[in-house]
């Protein structure tokens, strides 16, 4: 659900060089030390299942082993987690880090620069991370503000998630996610290829290679009409069979995956058909478009906060612009069906939240909707922990705690197999090996020797 910005090369160039200004002030993160933590109770992604009493050793930010019991070796420090639920780091494959909706989203556009987002995204990025989220796919920035905002979390100048950023997303003309629906004819100008605008196959293989220019982990694209978008439609089509083939052949040469917004039914089967990796929202997805998404191994990503969210604030006057206030009304509450029919017909479903319409940091709430949608607690986990690191390709580096993965690791106080709010109360966060979030020492917690 992207809002209108009007990303620019100067913005871009603007937004590194304060990531860059802000390294002194955000470098906190300790150099990854050789630790052995002790899990009370360990989530294992793979199968599902909680495992008693395990020891996970960690050395240069990687897990070098789990074992049974409790066992410290010489030189590790302990993290005891005895009394905790530890689990992979959670993944959200749909978050938007350099925005966050509020009444005056829509004048943003007008009046904020490649500044105010970059100093929005290094905030988002923090309450992100303590919230145990240790890796996002982000689907859609202004200026390439989270291309800059990984490289310095990378870096360790700033705190946050792993990011696997799209940059600008791809529309036509006039489609959701044209940066100047919404503006006056004197404003609007003609978009292209560079600001994320395609008309036909030649522009839409220019603007993929003009995010790989950008620097770009993967291409969004908005396949159907949206919901915040000042436009009429939430569902229409929006890019043609030959568009749409061109942007994933060009995709695949560069080594991207494509994720896609759709709401409509004939968007959502058209982009499926040309191969795309995944589907957001789903919103007006029936029995046919599933078992075509079965048929093409197309990933399913609800984003079921983001539509909880979007129908409760159509609800108050004036919070949304006449022309979003319908769409809000009516698409928000579908989408939690749409989710339960689809984790029952047995397509392949992600987590993902839309975070930037929703608050950044509740992220978690999205699987109390995923569990009140038929899902089990157990697989709602494993939509952010295994299937996340498939959907990104990354399963040899992310998605479970298990021997030569990255160190992204969290605790908490309960058991979300029985409560599965409990990951809204995250009490320990580690992320390639350092502690980011670690409970008051009464809580139970030693780190020493």
């Amino acid at each position: 659900m992207t809002t209108n910005t009007n990303p620019t090369n100067l913005r871009g160039r603007a937004a590194g060089i304060l990531l860059a200004l802000c390294a002194g002030l955000f470098a906190t993160q300790a150099v990854a030390e050789t630790l052995a933590i002790y899990a009370g109770q360990l989530f294992d992604s793979e199968s599902g299942k909680l495992l008693e009493k395990r020891t996970v050793h960690v050395e240069n930010g990687r897990i070098a082993s789990v074992q049974k019991g409790f066992a410290k070796r010489d030189r590790e420090k302990l993290v005891d987690l005895r009394k905790y639920t530890v689990l992979p780091g959670l993944m959200d494959m749909h978050t938007h880090l350099a925005f966050e909706f509020g009444p005056r989203t829509y004048m943003e556009t007008f009046t904020w620069n490649a500044a105010d987002y970059t100093l929005r995204a290094v905030n988002t990025a923090g309450r992100t991370l303590r919230a145990g989220f240790t890796t996002v796919r982000d689907l859609g920035d202004s200026g390439n503000v989270t291309v800059s905002l990984r490289n310095a979390i990378e870096k360790g100048t700033i705190e946050g998630p792993r990011i696997f950023t799209a940059g600008k997303s791809i529309a036509t003309t006039g489609g959701h996610a044209d940066p100047t629906n919404g503006y006056r004819h004197s404003l609007m100008g003609s978009p292209g290829p560079a600001e994320g605008v395609v008309n036909g196959p030649a522009s839409a293989r220019e603007a993929v290679r003009q995010r790989y220019k950008d620097g770009a982990d993967l291409i969004k694209i908005t396949a159907t009409g949206g919901v915040l978008s000042v436009a009429k439609s939430g569902q229409n089509p929006q890019f043609m069979d030959d568009e749409l083939e061109a942007i994933v052949a060009t995709a695949r040469d560069y080594g991207f995956t494509v994720a896609v917004h759709a709401h409509g039914k004939e968007g959502m089967e058209r982009a499926i058909r040309a191969g795309v990796d995944s589907i957001e929202h789903g919103t007006y997805m029936d029995e046919e478009t599933m078992d075509l998404m079965k048929r093409h191994n197309t990933w399913y990503v609800p984003t079921l906060l983001a539509g909880d969210w979007v129908a409760k604030k159509a609800a108050i006057e004036g919070f949304f612009p006449d022309l979003v206030r319908p769409k809000a009304a009516r698409i928000g509450p579908l989408i939690q069906g749409t989710f339960a029919e689809a984790h029952r017909r047995g397509v392949k479903i992600a987590f993902g939240t839309d975070s930037g319409v929703s608050r950044h940091g509740d992220n978690a709430q999205e699987f109390a909707l995923m569990v009140q949608g038929g899902m089990s607690p157990a697989d709602a986990i494993r939509s952010a922990t295994w299937n996340a690191a498939q959907l990104l390709k990354a399963e040899d580096e992310l998605g479970s705690i298990s021997e030569g993965k990255r160190a992204d690791i969290i605790a908490v106080a309960g058991n979300p197999m029985e409560d599965i709010t409990e990951l809204q109360r995250v009490q320990f966060v580690m992320k390639d090996g350092q502690v980011f979030k670690r409970p008051a020492a009464s809580d139970g917690l030693v780190v020493g020797e």
